[in-house]
């Protein structure tokens, strides 16, 4: 790095859970399907309470790294966290609190299949401290819920939709298109059902056949791509007309409601990662560290236990890799960001840059105003050619 870092980044936590109750065939994630649906005696390897003792040596592990920052979001990702038993959530939180300062007002977010929604489960989740819900609903059609592998019906989507609203003070529900053999009125018929329920937040996403996984080894009849574009067209001009602002790629909320963990990601913000296969980046004033651990839960938490730590890869980011690694992720908010927070986050003159961002504007995918760094709407539509600009 040219220059030191001035000041710190937020910080955030995130954990990962990596187990479901089935893989579904899409998902590229790290994630493991248990056999076992009473969650007793695993051949997974589902202990939660190993786990959850392998998360706190994790975290203590990392603690040295970050004394005095404070954590300002928690997100629980999967896997499926609402797996997790009403204890096994409470420790872990205490946990966490008893090693990092907290703010006060944090946003704790916990995703969850609403194939696992118990209403009693997720009243003892709220009074933990999960402040914030993300269904992963991807559909209200049966015949598409199957054709996805997903464990719930769109009966149990609702229930567990409206339940959620009235325990946690913000819902996002998580929705897809241009699924298998899918036109645009079932797609706009799926948005106008969630839509319904008046969520805090929607993210919606594409279905992409990602690599190693059983659809890009099966592919099924996807739409075109043109009648992708239809679709994402009129589901953006569904969510605008709602009420909805698009703030991110895929991500869409009322006023003030914004994901805030995912809004520090992509503002090139720090985040401990702590379970099988998480990754984290962590900020120092002369260096910016990528960190990913072990994959395999079970390798995890041998790890773990023997070596106080489950790092495969600590990676420092040179100046070269820079960049890239910061456009990679601003680039994603319809808003941009400050001008000046490319030398906050990277420690590097903006100047260092400037041919790319010239190239960038005179192939018009770069709003023209000087204050921010900002997608122009042609940008967004060409994202991965715009954010390509950057690297080196």
């Amino acid at each position: 790095m040219s220059s030191t870092l001035t000041s710190l980044p937020p910080l955030s936590l995130y954990v990962h859970i990596p187990w479901c109750m089935k893989k579904c065939p899409y998902c590229d994630f790290n994630s493991h399907q248990i056999k076992d649906k009473n969650l007793s005696s695993l051949p997974q390897g589902f202990d939660e309470a190993r786990y959850i003792e392998a998360l706190k040596l994790d975290l203590q592990s990392v603690l040295p790294k970050v004394w005095g920052r404070r954590i300002h979001t928690i997100f629980m990702g999967g896997g499926t966290p609402s797996l997790l038993s009403e204890a096994g959530l409470d420790q872990l939180l205490s946990d966490i609190r008893s090693l990092l300062p907290v703010n006060a007002d944090a946003e704790i977010t916990m995703e969850a299949n609403p194939g696992t929604f118990e209403v009693e489960k997720f009243k003892s989740y709220a009074k933990s401290g999960i402040n914030r819900i993300s269904l992963g609903i991807q559909s209200f059609n049966d015949e598409k819920l199957q054709a996805l592998g997903r464990i719930h019906n769109s009966a149990q989507a609702e229930a567990a939709i409206q339940a959620a609203i009235e325990l946690f003070p913000q819902v996002n529900l998580d929705l897809m298109y241009a699924l298998p053999s899918q036109n645009k009125e079932q797609a706009l018929t799926d948005l106008q059902k969630a839509i319904s329920f008046n969520p805090a937040h929607i993210s919606l996403y594409h279905l992409t056949l990602e690599p190693n996984t059983l659809f890009a080894k099966y592919p099924p009849a996807l739409p075109s791509e043109d009648s992708a574009f239809e679709m994402q067209d009129a589901l953006i001009s569904q969510l605008a007309q709602a009420g909805y602002e698009r703030y991110e790629v895929s991500a869409y909320a009322r006023a003030g409601k914004r994901c805030q963990h995912n809004l520090n990601y992509w503002q090139f913000g720090d985040y401990i990662g702590i379970g099988a296969g998480a990754h984290g980046k962590i900020s120092a004033h002369n260096q910016i560290a990528r960190q990913s651990n072990e994959r395999h839960p079970d390798v995890y938490m041998e790890k773990i236990f023997r070596d106080g730590h489950a790092l495969i890869e600590e990676r420092i980011l040179g100046k070269e890799d820079l960049p890239f690694e910061y456009m990679l992720n601003v680039l994603r908010l319809i808003d941009g960001v400050p001008t000046p927070q490319f030398k906050e986050r990277t420690g590097l003159e903006i100047a260092g840059i400037n041919g790319m961002l010239e190239l960038a504007l005179k192939k018009n995918l770069l709003d023209d105003d000087p204050r921010f760094i900002k997608p122009s709407t042609l940008g967004m539509q060409y994202l991965n050619d715009l954010q390509m600009l950057f690297l080196q």
